[in-house]
């Protein structure tokens, strides 16, 4: 007998997670970027904060180059759209240089990478054009609390939670974004269910590499 899988959230009908998520009208667009390995990890966040956001795009790959929507989103948004990546030269949000509540006059973007870090690294690496717009990174004193995927980083970050924090700080609303960071840890107990015994974490608030 085959496996049944939900048509929403494309779970396994047992391990489904539309009850955790929430409707979130987030302002600047979300795009994110996955990794073609993360796809159908049942470990994974993105699941749950794309369908929870209002506006959120996600894009499947390694190369984004020649990658025509990504072309388009980039035309669209122009000078509006920030990829949060923490390289050397990415502002950090909330501080004096990239203060809350830059990028959500008229149309903005932001871009996340969902993958572990050398996943995303890697797409970073191979897609050229990220490296042509402007970049933000957290904090480094957040603390994330993601159980159930390990890592050697400290004060890790899924993708769900570095975006909430991202969006919450860019649009100087961080209580908007509580409710989806209280589901995203039923997520880690629900997941938990499953493998009693087992914990981990995410990545790095400084790395940003999400998932």
């Amino acid at each position: 007998m085959s496996r049944q899988y939900c048509c929403q959230c494309q779970r396994p009908e047992k391990a489904c997670i539309c009850h955790l998520m929430t409707d979130v009208d987030n302002i600047p667009h979300v795009v994110v970027l996955q990794h073609p390995s993360e796809v159908g990890q049942t470990k994974g966040t993105l699941p749950l904060l794309a369908g929870s956001l209002k506006s959120a795009t996600v894009l499947v790959g390694e190369d984004f180059c020649e990658h025509e929507e990504l072309k388009q989103l980039l035309e669209h948004y122009r000078d509006n759209i920030y990829l949060l990546y923490p390289s050397e030269d990415a502002l950090t949000l909330g501080s004096g240089q990239y203060v809350a509540g830059q990028a959500i006059s008229g149309k903005s973007c932001i871009i996340l990478l969902d993958g572990t870090w050398k996943k995303a690294y890697r797409i970073y690496m191979l897609s050229k054009v990220l490296h042509q717009i402007p970049h933000l990174c957290l904090p480094a004193d957040l603390t994330g609390r993601y159980q159930i995927r390990k890592t050697a980083k400290k004060n890790a970050l899924s993708t769900l939670e570095a975006c909430c924090y991202a969006l919450g700080i860019i649009e100087n609303n961080p209580q908007k974004y509580r409710n989806l960071l209280e589901q995203f840890v039923k997520f880690n107990q629900f997941q938990l269910s499953f493998h009693p015994g087992r914990s981990g974490s995410g990545i790095s608030a400084k790395e940003q590499a999400h998932k």
